[in-house]
């Protein structure tokens, strides 16, 4: 909880991150054409062997032989992600037969509770999945699944009933929602967060933290000062003079993370 979460693909990238702070690394396969898969387990134990906070790795959704494999390398948690190919289109992985704790995604408060019901330990709310650095998905779900919270917190008891049928969700996860007014396991946001500004929104809105894509590493002048501005701003996120000074001297590294305008039509669609 309060902490950054780096996508990360070589040793070189891993090791910025953990100087800069980061509670976490998620390790993703480099940039490659056709189906994404789990990363190659050899690049996983090698950055395990560098650095000494958390691993997290991603296994496609559905695909429990992949999260098989990925538990057995060692990390510390398995993403399973929407942004890799979907390997089963109607089932995710029952994550009660791992030990290894699942970080799983969502869009809404339904989604969110039906994947704690399958044992996700983490959640979290996805916004932009193409690495543009456009935040406005990601606003947009982060305040659906608090706006849905927020309902639900001034509803009467006898409403609860109906209400998680609307949404689909287990009644005693709804239940335990209501009564502890947050979702009942840790909550991040991911997608498009690339500035310490846009970390700090995050947490105001009412996350815990969030992850923060490679596309900070391959854009960017001094990858290690972005990250360190990032990382404070979860930690500081209510306060403004922080702020200021991590947001310094970053606008002139960000060219790469602009969205085209062919892009800013379709969002305007």
């Amino acid at each position: 909880r309060g902490g950054a979460i780096l996508e990360v693909s070589n040793t070189n990238q891993a090791k910025i991150a953990e100087e800069a702070g980061a509670c976490c690394l998620v390790i993703t396969e480099p940039n490659r054409q056709g189906i994404s898969r789990m990363p190659d387990p050899a690049l996983i134990k090698q950055i395990k062997r560098a650095v000494s906070i958390p691993i997290m790795s991603r296994s496609r959704v559905g695909h429990f032989v992949e999260a098989q494999i990925l538990e057995r390398v060692g990390v510390d948690y398995i993403d399973e992600n929407e942004v890799l190919a979907i390997a089963d289109e109607f089932n995710f992985i029952n994550k009660h037969n791992f030990r290894c704790p699942f970080v799983c995604g969502c869009r809404n408060l339904g989604e969110a509770l039906r994947r704690v019901r399958e044992g996700a330990a983490m959640i979290r709310t996805q916004g932009d999945l193409s690495g543009t650095g456009n935040i406005v998905e990601t606003v947009k779900n982060v305040r659906s699944v608090m706006g849905e919270i927020r309902i639900l917190n001034n509803m009467d008891e006898d409403e609860v009933f109906a209400f998680s049928k609307k949404i689909a969700a287990p009644y005693d996860l709804v239940a335990q929602t209501k009564q502890m007014g947050r979702l009942p396991v840790v909550h991040f946001a991911a997608g498009g967060i690339v500035t310490p500004a846009d970390a700090a929104l995050m947490m105001q809105l009412g996350c815990d933290g969030v992850f923060v894509g490679s596309e900070v590493f391959g854009n960017c002048l001094d990858p290690y000062k972005r990250v360190r501005g990032i990382v404070e701003a979860v930690r500081h996120y209510n306060d403004p003079h922080v702020l200021v000074e991590n947001s310094c001297g970053l606008e002139g590294e960000m060219t790469g993370l602009n969205v085209t305008e062919e892009r800013m039509e379709q969002f305007g669609e």
